[in-house]
């Protein structure tokens, strides 16, 4: 189940794209993952869909999945209520980033 994570974030990373820097939380674990499809236009984009999907507390908690992905396999799995709704907010800025930087 983590590949399948691990495998879906890359997908969406390597379809997001864009010009525009943006610096945050998201994009600054982006390049630090050092990810093959990874790239600071990929990186900006993801971050400005972050900035509209997510808070700034949502975005400090998605980033440090770039360097644990099994992070975020624990909060997915998570019976705690407030991971529960982390998770479905970050579910649906993963979507949008998706739509957005393809």
């Amino acid at each position: 189940m983590q590949k399948i994570l691990v495998i879906t974030s890359l997908v969406a990373l390597a379809a997001c794209g864009g010009s525009n820097r943006a610096s945050g939380d998201i994009s600054k674990a982006c390049i630090a993952a050092d990810r093959k499809a990874a790239s600071s236009s990929l990186c900006s984009c993801i971050q400005r869909v972050a900035d509209q999907e997510l808070t700034s507390s949502d975005q400090r908690r998605a980033a440090k999945f770039f360097d644990d992905p099994h992070l975020a396999q624990e909060t997915r799995q998570s019976d705690n209520a407030g991971s529960e709704r982390f998770w479905l907010r970050y579910k649906a800025f993963s979507v949008a980033a998706g739509r957005s930087c393809g």
